[in-house]
């Protein structure tokens, strides 16, 4: 098979400086992919100097745009997404790529509890991971990893449906379950990061919980929103009962419970067939 290796860098030289030359020693005949994401250090000439091929952002667009960036240049079978802090060992792409020939359409290297970057992130990964296992209904073992493999094929059909920022992996993972594609998942051990974090714990919070949504619109929105609707609908029911038993009397709480319920509802069912649509691009 063929097959490109994609890495988004932002002021990454020097993690880049460790991983292109480990990259070239175990995988010389791959093509190699640096997406340069409007740096201001020295990630170009570092890529220059390792004889990769190197795309250059005129500003900061964001990761996912780097991916997409990536992905448009390829022209290979296979693609794989590695980040350039040096997280992700050049040993570990071996085994993604055999567990590609064994068929599956995507598969995330996923991480183990001690290679998370703190207990947060820990807490958070696994939260994560369970709400897309009952999602999909099926294992989800690493939902946001950033190292993985796919058939360049079936990534370029949902390639549409990726943000510009840091969730790109959640959204791939989710819009492949959506679409029938099969994931797969190969055990790794990542290093320590070289240089400083882009992601901040509080100014990101925020998105962080907008990947929970994300989640949900992406692969059956009825799944958040009719359960949600019925918890209050029952509510209503109850408080209705307790006051027609203690005070006789309809209130104005139960209606409005009642309302929200049946709102929440109709949102969930208009979101679902706004998904299908989404989807239905892909499969014309």
């Amino acid at each position: 098979m063929k097959l490109s290796i994609i890495i988004p860098a932002k002021n990454e030289s020097h993690g880049l400086a460790r991983l292109l030359p480990e990259l070239r020693k175990y995988h010389p005949e791959f093509e190699i992919i640096v997406v340069d994401d409007g740096s201001d250090d020295d990630t170009g000439s570092v890529c220059r100097k390792n004889e990769v091929t190197l795309i250059t952002h005129p500003y900061s667009m964001g990761n996912g745009a780097a991916i997409k960036s990536g992905v448009r240049k390829a022209s290979t079978e296979i693609l794989i997404f590695m980040d350039a802090d040096g997280q992700h060992s050049p040993k570990d792409v071996g085994a993604l790529i055999r567990k590609i020939e064994e068929g599956f359409d995507m598969v995330v290297g996923a991480r183990s509890s001690s290679s998370q970057a703190s207990v947060g992130r820990l807490c958070a990964n696994t939260f994560y991971n369970w709400f897309a296992t009952f999602m999909v209904g099926q294992k989800v073992e690493d939902l946001t990893s950033g190292f993985r493999a796919v058939k360049a094929e079936y990534f370029r059909e949902l390639l549409y449906l990726l943000p510009n920022g840091f969730s790109y992996p959640t959204t791939c993972t989710m819009a492949f379950f959506r679409s029938g594609y099969s994931v797969g998942y190969v055990p790794i051990e990542t290093n320590d990061r070289i240089g400083k974090s882009h992601i901040k714990l509080f100014k990101d919070g925020v998105r962080f919980l907008l990947i929970l949504f994300r989640i949900g619109t992406l692969y059956s929105p009825l799944k958040i929103f009719f359960p949600t609707s019925f918890a209050i609908f029952s509510t209503s029911v109850a408080y209705y009962l307790y006051t027609y038993l203690v005070a006789t009397r309809f209130t104005n709480m139960s209606v409005s419970l009642f309302i929200a319920s049946v709102i929440i509802f109709l949102i969930g069912l208009v979101s679902e067939q706004i998904t299908m649509l989404l989807y239905q691009k892909q499969d014309k």
